[in-house]
């Protein structure tokens, strides 16, 4: 077993972390991911990234669990993952022509359970105005329906996106420049997992 572990079965945070050279398991903690109504954003994914390393941690208490969740934000409401077709096609019709926030919350638990570091980072994303075949022709793909929000900038939808102000990987899934600027901090971890 490696000394890190990413406590999330996403493809995107998986590459994200092979792609600056990090060693690390996959083991999904497969919790329940519901979350009360009455909740900020912010607070979902600290919570949720929370429950993922912890969970994960206790089967593996010698290792560094990452735990990550990530949500899209518009105008107080939240938007999931699509269930189906329907879904992700007023999603979209949602976020056409406004300004939306992608929040990602990372949580990185040591040895024994002691949380490390827990943070929040937030990217404001504008999309075009979307017309119709785009979007119908997108969501006729696999590509929206394990997605918040039902798009991935990284693929096909990027032609979706006119502009966005923070971490473009934050938008993929996981914010890699700080959570790599904040591990730096702790040098004796960086050498371990590195």
């Amino acid at each position: 077993m490696k000394k890190l572990i990413l406590a999330s079965s996403s493809p995107r945070r998986k590459k994200i972390l092979n792609m600056v050279k990090l060693n690390f398991d996959v083991i999904p903690s497969n919790i329940d991911e519901t979350y009360e109504q009455n909740l900020s954003p912010q607070q979902i994914v600290e919570n949720l990234s929370k429950k993922k390393a912890t969970t994960v941690s206790k089967k593996f208490p010698k290792s560094y669990v990452i735990g990550a969740d990530t949500v899209v934000s518009i105008e107080n409401q939240i938007l999931n993952k699509p269930q189906n077709q329907e879904e992700a096609y007023k999603m979209l019709r949602i976020l056409s022509n406004k300004k939306h926030m992608v929040i990602t919350g990372v949580c990185l638990i040591t040895e024994k359970n002691n949380i490390l570091f827990n943070f929040v980072e937030k990217s404001d994303v504008y999309f075009y105005k979307l017309d119709e075949k785009s979007i119908l022709d997108y969501i006729k793909t696999n590509s929206p329906y394990d997605k918040s929000g039902a798009y991935g900038i990284q693929d096909f939808s990027a032609c979706f996106v006119k502009k966005i102000y923070g971490c473009y990987y934050n938008i993929v899934g996981f914010p890699i420049s700080k959570f790599l600027n904040i591990l730096k901090t702790f040098p004796n971890i960086n050498s371990i997992i590195s």
